[in-house]
């Protein structure tokens, strides 16, 4: 026994060491949580009695929808000049004006957003005043029908400008890699960009509600510092992934005949010192920040109006809280394994 303890701890001095000179020689961010994970699966074999666990890398994510498969298509709604003088006194000339400009017609879909939000507002404003009374009974019919229109199309518009934005759809990149550890930039502020964009959505019809354009304009910015929802996705996939491969190793121990002869130290003490090793606290952080991040993402959607398909479909593969394929579930799941396996070997071997 005294020769397998002397097995255990020199195999944590000399992976300690050779994760040092990894981290020293340029470790790239994002597998520097993949290092974490892989140096507890050696730490597992050594005290198993068993060889490294060979890796594989996780396929990549699903291309995010095109944009045709994510939008809706809004009618252009079209009005004469005299038409649209008409109704001058619902102060929409102007507006109309400006969207109809070189200027307007490229905004891109955040401006396009807050150009209907402002035009619903005057018009459902208009409606509900004194103005109707003093319009001939085409100009009132008119307005009452410009009005329906805009209020139906709104929701349309709203979730047009997210999902048309260059910003949104970087979050999803697969050119990106699993997020680090203690790589924090900009994700706060990328939660308040979501709960701002929620809060945008579910007061659109509250004419109380102010949607200055400049703080739309620096949400997104804060969205497009980094792709951190496809950041999340991937360092899920790999955690998976490595914790599946460790998995592996004590089933099979447990599946051996001699499993509890082969153990470094007695099983609750490594149960206590593999614990304490640095992939747990990660494999923590990740988890509490995948759950938060995705669970404000199912906020946001389900504050808008029913996505089309393709975004439903994608959706569910990779952002559902509760779908036991999706990135996040299948971790968790993994993780559970992992406790169950660990605890059955205490059993075991105690």
């Amino acid at each position: 026994m005294a020769s397998r303890r002397y097995r255990w701890s020199e195999a944590k001095r000399l992976l300690t060491a050779g994760m040092m000179a990894l981290l020293v020689t340029g470790c790239g961010n994002g597998e520097q949580g993949d290092a974490k994970l892989i140096e507890y699966q050696r730490a597992l074999a050594e005290a198993l009695g068993q060889p490294a666990p060979e890796r594989t890398a996780p396929p990549n994510i699903s291309a995010f929808p095109e944009r045709d498969e994510r939008l809706f298509e809004v009618a252009e709604t079209r009005e004469g000049i005299l038409n649209v003088y008409a109704l001058r006194d619902c102060h929409i000339t102007q507006l109309v004006a400006a969207r109809n400009n070189q200027l307007g017609r490229v905004a891109p879909p955040s401006q396009q957003w807050i150009y209907e939000l402002e035009l619903w507002r005057r018009l459902h404003a208009c409606w509900h005043s004194d103005v109707p009374d003093s319009l001939s009974d085409a100009n009132r019919e008119r307005l009452e029908r410009l009005t329906l229109i805009k209020t139906e199309q709104l929701p349309k518009v709203s979730w047009n400008s997210l999902f048309d934005s260059d910003e949104w759809v970087r979050s999803f990149s697969r050119a990106s890699s699993p997020l680090a550890p203690d790589d924090t930039r900009g994700i706060e502020a990328q939660f308040e960009a979501l709960a701002w964009l929620h809060q945008a959505t579910v007061n659109q019809f509250n004419p109380a509600w102010q949607h200055q354009s400049s703080t739309l304009e620096n949400h997104l910015n804060s969205l497009r510092s980094r792709p951190l929802t496809a950041e999340l996705l991937r360092a899920l996939m790999l955690a998976e992934r490595r914790l599946n491969e460790a998995n592996a190793l004590l089933a099979a121990n447990l599946e051996s005949q001699r499993g509890c002869t082969a153990l470094a130290s007695p099983a609750g003490e490594l149960s206590e010192e593999m614990a304490d090793m640095a992939a747990f606290a990660w494999l923590d952080r990740l988890e509490s920040l995948a759950t938060r991040w995705l669970e404000a993402i199912d906020s946001l959607l389900a504050s808008h109006v029913p996505p089309p398909e393709a975004i439903d479909d994608y959706r569910h593969a990779w952002l559902s809280l509760d779908n036991p394929e999706a990135p996040l579930p299948a971790l968790r799941q993994a993780r559970i394994e992992h406790r169950q396996h660990w605890q059955a070997l205490v059993r075991r071997c105690t």
